[in-house]
């Protein structure tokens, strides 16, 4: 078994590097995203919930996250939590039953801020992506997955993704294994990484 981190800012691409990846691997493949692992915040009014800096390490369940990568890794099942941006808190009802797999895909903005989250994972990448560039993603992604009109995009981007951004992503890419420039459009970069795993999969006995 293989866990693999992808990590990036905010609309580097992240998601489309993770599909990319994803359809050239043979065997199972599941992905684990940090989003699912919000701390709950049901108990706190709507409006101070709003207020919740979802860019800062603090906002995350690293204890939950890391003990179910390493169930997984364990060969366990597990129930990950669902995370609603527009509640702003965890389903108390429904969670995603998820199955150990050849390839274990972890996914998010801060998941190298962690380092008992690091230390499980075999191959570290980090998507890098042009600070324009992931603005207009953010804005596209905001205004159509998270109730936000365009005007309050833009607030949320210069208050507290580009902040948080220099403070803890960036900072992060140090403990990248591979850099992916120009996100998911960097066509060679996943083939190179494809191969990568594959050569680190067949090592394993896969």
């Amino acid at each position: 078994m293989l866990v693999i981190g992808i990590a990036g800012g905010s609309g580097s691409g992240k998601t489309t590097v993770v599909k990319a990846i994803t359809s050239q691997l043979p065997g199972k493949v599941v992905v684990i995203p940090q989003d699912s692992y919000y701390k709950d915040s049901s108990h706190l009014p709507m409006e101070e919930r709003q207020k919740i800096n979802f860019d800062h390490p603090d906002a995350i369940d690293w204890k939950l996250m890391c003990q179910q990568i390493r169930e997984l890794r364990q060969g366990k099942t597990i129930e990950q939590p669902v995370y609603s941006y527009i509640t702003c808190s965890r389903s108390k009802t429904e969670t995603v039953t998820v199955e150990p797999a050849d390839v274990i895909i972890v996914e998010g903005i801060l998941i190298f801020t962690c380092k008992e989250l690091r230390d499980q994972m075999n191959i570290k990448i980090f998507v890098d992506a042009d600070d324009d560039d992931r603005l207009m993603r953010i804005i596209i992604r905001d205004t159509a997955e998270r109730g936000r009109s365009i005007e309050t995009a833009i607030a949320h981007y210069c208050d507290t993704v580009k902040p948080m951004h220099l403070q803890f992503i960036e900072p992060s890419k140090r403990y990248a294994n591979i850099i992916v420039p120009q996100g998911g459009h960097n066509k060679v970069a996943i083939d190179v990484i494809s191969a990568t795993i594959e050569k680190a999969m067949n090592k394993n006995g896969k």
